[in-house]
């Protein structure tokens, strides 16, 4: 089953033509899309798109770059969309050391609080670790939760194994499809196919075919075959491994 497990399906660059997306991507073979949220202002333009799209699930959380908007009262409002929502997992929740104006006390306080309630509610959380991924697992060690997804990961192969070790998947998307992504693309070819679930990220993280242009989960099926081909092995592989791998990490999202 190919999943998308990281998609930003609200986001404004696909307004003009969503409805469209989605029968390209349907038609394209993509079952499964996981959409994150950013905070509270777009819990509930996610919760719709779910409503209207079958194959959508929600993940609700606060993101990093966007813990300067976000109030106190906020984490109890996501908590109640996490326990009457039907989430998937916590997400997009983490650390992000990459932007230059940031606060990173704020940006811990509220990865910590979401890690209790991730742990609290026994969900999964979908991890945005740019270039912060010690801290993040730093803050893992700590607050054990049951699992879940480090997106876009783009870090050492012994950073892997500790993620693995806490029962995380690790994304790959279009960074792999890049030829000088050399130390993505070795990880992708080498790590277990066992702890690898493929995502787009899109519109962001774009694959070198698509160049700087928009990204979209109809790429999905592309990112698959550059994995099976990093792997040596036939792309039909790669779909029910890392399909089956992001059903077991999100077990609530029933596809």
């Amino acid at each position: 089953m190919l999943i998308d497990t990281h998609c930003h399906l609200d986001a404004a660059e696909f307004d003009p033509d969503r409805s469209q997306l989605v029968e390209r991507y349907r038609a394209a073979g993509v079952s499964g899309i996981v959409i994150p949220t950013i905070g509270r202002i777009n819990f509930d333009s996610i919760a719709g798109l779910c409503r209207e799209y079958p194959e959508c699930r929600a993940a609700y959380g606060i993101h990093p770059m966007y813990v300067d908007r976000a109030e106190p009262g906020d984490l109890d409002i996501l908590k109640q969309m996490l326990v009457s929502g039907k989430p998937v997992a916590v997400g997009e929740i983490g650390l992000d050391r990459f932007v230059a104006e940031r606060d990173d006390a704020r940006q811990e306080l509220f990865f910590v609080e979401q890690l209790k309630l991730a742990r609290e509610l026994d969900l999964p959380v979908l991890l945005h670790v740019r270039r912060a991924i010690d801290p993040v697992l730093k803050q893992l060690r700590r607050m054990r939760v049951v699992g879940g997804i480090a997106h876009a990961f783009n870090g050492s192969r012994q950073q892997a194994v500790e993620f693995i070790k806490l029962d995380f998947k690790l994304g790959f998307g279009g960074a792999m499809t890049w030829p000088r992504a050399n130390r993505i693309r070795e990880l992708a070819a080498t790590l277990p196919l066992a702890s690898i679930v493929l995502e787009t990220d899109a519109p962001d993280i774009p694959p070198v075919w698509v160049g700087q242009g928009r990204n979209e989960p109809v790429e999905l099926p592309r990112i698959a075959q550059e994995l099976a081909i990093l792997r040596d092995i036939s792309v039909q592989e790669v779909i029910e491994a890392t399909g089956a791998n992001a059903r077991k990490v999100l077990p609530n999202a029933i596809w």
